[in-house]
């Protein structure tokens, strides 16, 4: 079970490391970490370079969770004969690794995005409930506050009670979630910080964009 476990993190930290919004500002000559917020993801793809390569960027970051975890959850699990119970912590196990391969791509100099896309997509494929009730809270956050960095944190503070409601008990897929909640928050660090202070920009202002100082970066 180790030698599994090794492998599936080996596997989903590569997975994740393949970052859409590197590849699709690099599609257009520049390094998308170089402007806007510097974050790889997609929220600053869209400040950027504008909606259809922010939903490219979207489209990629949520499938490179959602399949692996898929695969894992619905074929590769049962056809190894796994429990159930077994199974399903692997799948999270993988997904998490994934968002981590996201978040700190090796090849990007452990730069890259913050996750929200990739965790939705691997809590979709986990169970469609997660995932539609994740959508709704992200979705009604950002639609009254204007704050993608709220409703990011929202969805995932949200994935650990939606856990524990739906797998009460399982204590093991309740804490690897709060593991995915807890590295989402801290690659908000940032935002929060200017939540606070009222200085977040919100879905749809405009912003200068700008290569990004280096510790705005590292943030």
């Amino acid at each position: 079970m180790v030698i599994t476990v090794l492998i599936l993190i080996v596997v989903g930290y590569f997975c994740g490391c393949l970052s859409s919004g590197y590849l699709v500002g690099k599609s257009q000559g520049i390094d998308i970490r170089d402007y806007g917020s510097g974050n790889a993801g997609a929220t600053n793809v869209l400040r950027v370079l504008g909606k259809q390569k922010a939903f490219i960027t979207f489209l990629g970051d949520g499938l490179k969770g959602m399949v692996p975890v898929a695969l894992m959850k619905y074929i590769i699990g049962p056809r190894m004969g796994l429990p159930v119970e077994t199974t399903q912590l692997l799948s999270l196990i993988l997904g998490l690794a994934v968002v981590m391969g996201h978040d700190y791509p090796f090849h990007m100099g452990f730069k890259g995005g913050k996750g929200i896309a990739t965790t939705a997509a691997i809590m979709m494929a986990f169970d469609w409930r997660l995932g539609v009730i994740s959508f709704i809270i992200f979705a009604v956050t950002v639609s009254l506050t204007r704050y993608v960095s709220l409703g990011s944190c929202l969805l995932s503070a949200g994935l650990v009670i939606e856990m524990a409601v739906f797998y009460p008990g399982r204590w093991d897929l309740i804490g690897i979630t709060a593991l995915y909640a807890f590295f989402a928050i801290y690659r908000h660090r940032a935002n929060i910080g200017r939540l606070l202070s009222g200085t977040e920009s919100k879905l749809g202002q405009k912003v200068e964009v700008k290569k990004p100082e280096e510790e705005e970066k590292n943030q």
